[in-house]
């Protein structure tokens, strides 16, 4: 694999089909074999890109930019759909903040269900108890229910019986979703969530990937990797897959709208004080798809653990709980197709996270951040995740920064 240039590193595989740019070199076997078999697929653009923070992922790569012409991969997408981060500058200075940040936390948990949100555990019927009317209006409003019936009627097994929109709307989830308040380089205090479309959204990513591996069965056509299964522009099932996926990303969308105004709402409760925001909120997804134009081809854009770095367009890069974030202005690098990292990225999996550190280990690494301290968060400690500044070095040519964020509170899912 060479490497091209200096810094910062990229390294370039050239006995694939298409090539394949990574923005790094710390990427482990399994991931760099998975980047392979992407690049074997016949309707590939160009190359491949693989993000900084790029590891190893269910059929596709995390960190995984992939240009097609005429198909898509589901699996390239993932299932947490329109999956991504939300930042909004708040009317606040670090010298307005109490000393201990404990109260505002807790606010914070009761106000916006998140864990485990479902199958009678903890906030079983999500942020809105019974689906109060104003909320029914705002999805009709919003379109949230309209745009399912049709899809739902070709489909009959899309929804299942245990996944709905309205226990799920306004809830942060699980994993690594998380809900913080950070400082900027100029004592600004921000409130930045990430989260996605929660079980709905995965209910349609896992849908729609049996169903492009039943639709090549039936054509006869065998992959190595089953997962990276495609549908191709023209049939229905591509449509009906476009379409589902557009009502997911504007559901995860709208999702951190609402828990980004319970936030506020809850802060102001805590406080005793109005806290608003002074300026739109950032808002970008990190598991989509976009019709696109790059090297002279319009491309269906698959981005899984990457987030679209357009010349002047704002991005959110967040680090682990316990270190900094960046707020970025794109570059608009056509080597990347427009895009950058979505985040720090994980250096191992979660299970050996909970093996490798102990809740002082946790409790060590998050000094001075008001969060969970337990068990229940150990596979999310910083050392888990790779270094975010050395991802930052390594993608210096897809983004600038415009604001550094280091994290006061976190609220873990």
């Amino acid at each position: 694999m060479p490497r091209i240039g200096g810094l910062p590193i990229r390294i370039e595989i050239t006995d694939t089909p298409v090539p394949v740019r990574i923005w790094t070199d710390e990427i482990e076997p399994a991931a760099l074999a998975q980047l392979r078999r992407a690049a074997a697929l016949p309707f590939v653009h160009s190359h491949v890109a693989a993000m900084p923070d790029v590891h190893l992922g269910i059929g596709a790569t995390i960190g995984c930019v992939l240009p097609m012409r005429g198909a898509i991969v589901p699996a390239a997408v993932g299932v947490d759909l329109g999956c991504g981060m939300c930042a909004l500058r708040l009317d606040l200075r670090a010298s307005d903040l109490p000393d201990d940040l404990a109260s505002a936390r807790h606010a914070i948990e009761r106000a916006v269900p998140h864990g485990r949100t479902d199958h009678g555990g903890r906030g079983d019927r999500g942020a809105w108890g019974e689906t109060p009317e104003p909320l029914l209006k705002l999805w009709k409003r919003r379109g949230i229910e309209a745009a399912l019936p049709q899809l739902l009627a070709r489909h009959p097994k899309l929804i299942g019986a245990r996944t709905n929109t309205h226990r799920h709307y306004g809830t942060l989830g699980t994993g690594n979703h998380f809900i913080e308040l950070c400082l900027d380089e100029a004592e600004g205090v921000w409130l930045m969530l990430h989260s996605g479309s929660r079980g709905i959204g995965n209910r349609i990513g896992s849908y729609f990937i049996e169903r492009a591996k039943h639709h090549l069965e039936q054509r006869g056509i065998q992959l190595p990797d089953q997962d990276l299964a495609w549908l191709e522009e023209g049939e229905p099932l591509f449509d009906d897959y476009l379409a589902a996926v557009d009502w997911a990303q504007n559901f995860a969308r709208w999702n951190r709208e609402a828990m980004l105004a319970a936030c506020l709402a809850a802060l102001s409760q805590a406080w005793q004080r109005p806290v608003a925001g002074v300026e739109k909120a950032v808002q970008c997804h990190h598991n989509y798809v976009a019709l696109e134009e790059h090297y002279g081809a319009e491309v269906w854009v698959t981005r899984k653990g990457a987030i679209r770095a357009g010349a002047g367009e704002l991005g959110i890069i967040p680090g682990s709980m316990g270190a900094r974030s960046f707020l970025v202005r794109g570059r608009g690098s056509a080597e990347s197709f427009q895009s950058c990292s979505h985040g720090a990225g994980r250096r191992m999996s979660r299970n050996q996270a909970r093996r490798s550190f102990s809740v002082k280990d946790l409790s060590e690494q998050t000094a001075g951040i008001e969060c969970r301290k337990d068990e229940g968060v150990l596979d999310e400690i910083p050392q888990a995740y790779k270094d975010v500044d050395v991802v930052m070095a390594n993608q210096a040519d897809l983004v600038e920064v415009v604001h550094t964020l280091r994290q006061v509170l976190n609220v873990k899912g």
